[in-house]
């Protein structure tokens, strides 16, 4: 981890790698992620809607939708799908890499490869994930939408009124700062697992099962902390 903010820190970035990665890890992530995200503003909206309905409640759905996605379940469920899809792929890169002796190739060309290998890498996977998170908050505030027309026949204009009294600076930043955070985790720990990978002949998935793991923990912490924070700024410290 020292070597790459390092590296970045000193201006040793291969921006044409970047981009590659970027498109990579990006725009082949952005189809999955719309689906996921879609699928989960229309299931949350639809629960939703039967919920409140029993309280006469309905017309909170938009406040519901936009706020769950907004502060935990966007920035969440994307990092876990991008991890599966992209942070599966740096590991198998990497890992097969390392068991084809490039890596070392590198080293005997006179080339670093944490530069040329792990560094775009990971500057990539921490520039795409913030994007993918407001694609998939503002899919999935669509899917709310959808179901708020169709089956709780609410105005179109109220839903997005709605959504918009309702989501404030502190609602949106306190689920955004967090993917910063997991982007970091997720390509810290992908590079790790592939860059390390010893090159035994059982392949790369015995090295990419406890990338998802270490994500899951490392990135709950860091959720715990960053919703802990949150309060803290509305003043509902618990103690």
């Amino acid at each position: 981890m020292g070597d790459i903010f390092s590296l970045i820190l000193r201006g040793r970035i291969r921006w044409n790698d970047v981009l590659n990665q970027m498109y990579e890890q990006g725009v082949q992530s952005i189809m999955i992620v719309m689906l996921t995200s879609l699928a989960t503003g229309t299931v949350l909206g639809l629960q939703g809607f039967i919920t409140l309905q029993r309280f006469g409640a309905k017309e909170f759905i938009a406040r519901l939708v936009a706020l769950s996605l907004l502060r935990e379940l966007s920035p969440v469920f994307t990092s876990l799908i991008f991890s599966g899809k992209a942070g599966a792929g740096m590991t198998a890169e990497l890992g097969t890499m390392n068991t084809q002796d490039q890596i070392q190739a590198t080293r005997v060309m006179g080339v670093n490869p944490i530069e040329y290998l792990v560094v775009p890498r990971f500057l990539a996977c921490f520039l795409v994930l913030p994007v993918l998170v407001i694609i998939s908050e503002i899919l999935g505030i669509a899917g709310g939408y959808m179901i708020a027309m169709s089956q709780a026949r609410l105005p179109g204009a109220f839903y997005i009124h709605e959504t918009l009294q309702a989501v404030g600076y502190v609602d949106f930043f306190s689920g955004f700062i967090k993917v910063f955070f997991f982007a970091i985790i997720i390509g810290w720990i992908c590079c790790y697992q592939g860059f390390f990978h010893p090159g035994w002949g059982h392949g790369c998935g015995p090295f990419y099962h406890p990338c998802r793991g270490l994500f899951l923990y490392r990135g709950d912490r860091v959720q715990y902390g960053a919703d802990q924070n949150y309060f803290n700024v509305l003043g509902v410290v618990y103690g």
